[in-house]
C-alpha cells in the first residue's frame, strides 16, 4: 500500500474513486446531498490517498485547513475490504505528518456524537480515541437533527 499527498490544485483526489469508496460505506455514507458535497471537495482539498499496489484507491483523507496552527480531517474513508488492515492508520499517520508540515499543532475531526447509537460510528469514535484523539464537545446546531462531536489530537 502506498499513501500519496496531494495538496488541491496540483494532483487532487480522483472524485470518481472518492464517490466509490463511499458508495462501498452506506452505514457511513448514505447521506447523497452530503456523499455530493465530500466528491466535489475530492476536487479542491489536500487529498491523502492510499492505494494498493495496482493503484486502486482503497483509502482518503481530505484534509483542511481552517487556521494556521490546526487542521481538521474532512473526510476518511477506507474500502469495506481493507478495513482493520492498518490502512486507517497509515492514512492518518501521514495526515499528521501533512499537518505538521503544513505548521499545525492540533489536528480535528467532525463525526456523529455519541447521543446517538448508530453502531457504526461507535467504531469509528474508537478508532479516533485509539489513535490520540480525545473528544471535545457535541454539539447539536453543527449538522441540524444530527449530533456532531468534535475530537481534537495535539501533534507535537
Amino acid at each position: 500500500m502506498d499513501i500519496d499527498v496531494h495538496a488541491a490544485g496540483q494532483d487532487p483526489a480522483d472524485p470518481a474513486a472518492v464517490a466509490a469508496l463511499l458508495a462501498d460505506l452506506p452505514e457511513w455514507f448514505g447521506r447523497p446531498e452530503a456523499n455530493a458535497a465530500y466528491v466535489a471537495a475530492a476536487g479542491a482539498m489536500t487529498a491523502l490517498v492510499a492505494r494498493e499496489g495496482d493503484g486502486e484507491v482503497i483509502g482518503v483523507v481530505l484534509l483542511e485547513q481552517h487556521f494556521p496552527a490546526s487542521a481538521e480531517i474532512h473526510l476518511m474513508a477506507v474500502a469495506r475490504r481493507w478495513h482493520r488492515r492498518g490502512v486507517g492508520r497509515a492514512l492518518l499517520a501521514a495526515t499528521e505528518d501533512h499537518a505538521r508540515c503544513l505548521g499545525a499543532r492540533l489536528l480535528t475531526v467532525k463525526t456523529l456524537g455519541p447521543s446517538d447509537p448508530d453502531v457504526s460510528y461507535a467504531a469509528t469514535r474508537a478508532f479516533y480515541e485509539a489513535m490520540g484523539f480525545v473528544p471535545v464537545e457535541e454539539f447539536t446546531t453543527v449538522w441540524p437533527g444530527t449530533p456532531c462531536l468534535l475530537l481534537a489530537k495535539p501533534l507535537p
